[in-house]
């Protein structure tokens, strides 16, 4: 991922009012390990429902604000995260609602995904198992991920961008 400003970062933001942008507050840029992740996400320390992603969709970064479902799964089942496919606990997925840009998210219209909790889909794609003949190489691996990750949410950042029918 290239590095974002902290300008482009509230630039981007699709779903959300000027306002509300400004307000943001964002993660440590300069400690981001940018060359490691697809998008940046993170989770909004004074109001833990409320996420917030961003990546680069072609040349121009595109950002949304996540919402966080209050209800979790229980801990004894497994659930699949939608955008990096990794199967976890429950209660370490989360179903995040997103509102959908311009006029039919004033009107109320959302969509929602399971996404891991902590918003940190590129880090869990790049756990890979140990190399062995019998497995491609790992790099091949977190390659395949990344690129099915990003489709995944390039998909859903379509339907947030969807005007309502």
């Amino acid at each position: 991922m290239k590095p974002l400003t902290a300008d482009e970062i509230r630039a981007s933001i699709v779903n959300a009012a000027p306002g509300d942008v400004s307000r943001i507050p964002l993660p440590g840029l300069h400690e981001t390990l940018w060359d490691k992740r697809e998008y940046l996400g993170w989770r909004d320390p004074q109001a833990p429902q409320r996420g917030y992603i961003v990546y680069w969709r072609g040349a121009d970064p595109v950002g949304m604000v996540v919402r966080a479902a209050e209800s979790r799964m229980s801990r004894g089942m497994a659930a699949m995260c939608s955008l990096c496919r990794t199967a976890q606990p429950a209660n370490q997925v989360v179903l995040f609602s997103v509102p959908k840009a311009g006029q039919a998210g004033l009107d109320g219209n959302s969509v929602g995904t399971y996404i891991c909790s902590d918003l940190a889909c590129s880090t869990i794609i790049r756990i890979v198992p140990p190399p062995s003949d019998m497995q491609p190489d790992p790099a091949d691996i977190v390659a395949s991920r990344a690129a099915g990750l990003l489709s995944r949410l390039d998909s859903f950042t379509n339907e947030v961008l969807k005007p309502a029918a």
